[in-house]
């Protein structure tokens, strides 16, 4: 008798787990169940539907070759039965049984499996509020729910949308409805910046800015108390702070493991909630498998458990999984946590731990800031990249890199360089002679990674002593009432001229080819800030001070671009 694999769940993982097993062993049978009508399909795709950029949601359900994923899909092309519109009730893991509803009918059926395979994905974070089941609040979480959004623009019923939480899916969904369709769009974050955990306050500081120069509200620090209807429908968010009409609210406040099944089987999760599973992929019952965004993997990067809901980890999960339903030995160590976003004017992108997730690890860390072009300096096309180092300071151990561009494709490049050596446990030194492709069109021959490594040597051993863009703003808004700091620009005249003209009595230019002839206009009783256009000019200055005994200096990470990048009112 052949093996009979039951995968519940059928978006990410379930289908690629279900069509690896049957390429290796075609004689089995697979049952796949969903409780949706709709399965396979590429959640991440939603924003770009609702935006328009996807024209037809079929596109997030269909393969390269432009065949919807649907039942008869996997009946014919993968031999998978599959019973959509179907909910897991139980499973009984001593009789081998899961026991499922027919949500039309609402008759139930019992499936004998040998092995299962539980790809439950996670459900919508959902605050303690009222107000949540009023008509217009959603969470954009499936197909049905994208297809709700996008028909409420069409139909113009929807002048102001709030959304509810500043990550990914937040932030992409605000880009997608201020950029396609217009209307009044609020991001309403409970943390103290967007995107918390994942980007340095500096980063943040750049994403916020791109937001806001594009017409999002952006409110951070500020929690969410109630949602207020009339006639059924949302009208209003009312925050601790303020009141906000809305006829959309989009509920982005993260996600959590969907494993109430799976616990009330008696399977092992974390405190999350998140399934415990081995490198393998399976459960605390070696005949259950799990993966995606219901289970908890190593962070390679702190050793400790993580939990990456992401799409592309899921299908990668799913493979493993696959392989071994059908007898194979197929491991999955863990992750260092990629990932990226694409806002309005620039793409933000990371892998590993931030300067601030470091440092509450328990790492004695710093951050290191780069602006450079992305490519040749005398390359007509070319863009100036925010690229950032967490690096441990006893090993100089990189922990983690983030970034921000306005070439995405040029910033994952980047960060998927350093992303496949985190798990090795890379030095500066691999991230300063990382062999990365040169040519013109593409990179400088000294890349902006190389760089990032090399600044990051010259802090560690004390050649550079900088401060960071937000540090530089804190001292220049307190100028008048501290007399303690000097500022010098270090560019040419014509650069530093506005700001003379601007600020007489505190912006001081002295051009880097200038001071030695002119080091007795350096103050020694004060801290000297150096600021020039990328923080280049400003390293070499404070080199050159040095080499004269004016130690009183620090330098502007990141310089005038990063200041501009963060919307400092300078």
């Amino acid at each position: 008798m052949s093996k009979h694999v039951v995968v519940i769940g059928a978006v990410a993982l379930g289908p690629k787990a279900a069509c690896r097993f049957k390429r290796l062993a075609p004689d089995a049978k697979v049952t796949m169940i969903d409780q949706s009508p709709r399965i396979s399909y590429g959640g991440c795709g939603i924003p770009y539907f609702v935006s328009g950029e996807v024209n037809n949601i079929d596109a997030l359900q269909a393969t390269p070759y432009n065949v919807v994923r649907d039942p008869e899909f996997f009946r014919v092309n993968k031999d998978v039965d599959v019973l959509t519109e179907t909910r897991a009730v139980s499973i009984d893991r001593a009789a081998r049984t899961v026991l499922v509803e027919h949500l039309r009918t609402g008759e139930q059926q019992t499936l004998s499996y040998d092995k299962l395979v539980l790809a439950l994905g996670s459900r919508a974070n959902r605050p303690p509020v009222e107000g949540l089941d009023l008509a217009g609040v959603t969470a954009a979480t499936n197909l049905e729910e994208a297809e709700f959004i996008r028909n409420a623009m069409a139909a113009g019923t929807v002048s102001n949308a709030v959304i509810v939480g500043g990550g990914f899916i937040g932030l992409e969904m605000a880009v997608a409805l201020a950029d396609m369709w217009g209307i009044g769009v609020t991001v309403v974050e409970l943390a103290d910046r967007l995107m918390p955990g994942f980007l340095s306050s500096t980063l943040t500081r750049m994403v916020r800015h791109d937001l806001e120069k594009n017409g999002v509200t952006v409110l951070t620090g500020e929690k969410v108390v109630r949602l207020e209807g009339e006639d059924g429908a949302v009208a209003r968010v009312v925050t601790d702070k303020r009141t906000l009409d809305a006829e959309l609210v989009i509920m982005a406040a993260g996600v959590s493991p969907n494993t109430a099944i799976a616990k009330a089987a008696g399977l092992e999760t974390d405190p999350r909630g998140a399934l415990i599973v081995n490198d393998r992929m399976q459960t605390s019952d070696p005949d259950i498998y799990s993966g995606g965004d219901c289970v908890t993997i190593p962070n390679l990067i702190t050793g400790k458990p993580g939990f990456f809901p992401l799409g592309s980890m899921a299908n990668r999960q799913g493979r493993v999984v696959g392989t071994n339903l059908a007898g194979g030995n197929a491991t999955f160590p863990g992750a260092v946590g990629s990932w990226v976003v694409k806002l309005f004017e620039i793409s933000a992108c990371g892998a590993g731990l931030t300067i601030e997730t470091a440092l509450r690890e328990g790492f004695d860390a710093i951050n290191v800031h780069v602006e450079q072009f992305d490519r040749a300096h005398f390359f007509p096309e070319k863009t100036i990249m925010s690229l950032e180092l967490v690096v441990e300071k006893p090993t100089r151990r990189v922990l983690g890199i983030q970034g921000v561009s306005t070439l995405g494709d040029a910033l994952t490049a980047r960060i998927n360089a350093v992303a496949t050596m985190l798990a090795d446990k890379p030095t500066i030194e691999d991230i300063s002679n990382a062999e990365i492709v040169y040519s013109p069109p593409f990179a400088s021959a000294m890349d902006i990674l190389n760089v990032a490594g090399n600044v990051a040597e010259n802090i560690l051993e004390g050649r550079a002593r900088v401060i960071d863009p937000e540090e530089f703003e804190r001292l220049w808004n307190e100028r008048a009432s501290n007399d303690t700091v000097c500022f010098i620009d270090t560019r040419l005249a014509g650069n530093a001229q506005p700001f003379l003209e601007k600020y007489p009595d505190h912006w001081k230019n002295i051009p880097e080819e200038q001071i030695h002839d002119r080091l007795g206009e350096v103050p020694t009783d004060r801290t000297v800030v150096l600021v020039c256009n990328t923080g280049l000019r400003a390293y070499d200055a404070q080199l050159m001070l040095a080499k004269e005994g004016v130690s009183n200096t620090v330098s502007v990470q990141g310089g005038m671009v990063a200041m501009h990048k963060i919307g400092a009112d300078i």
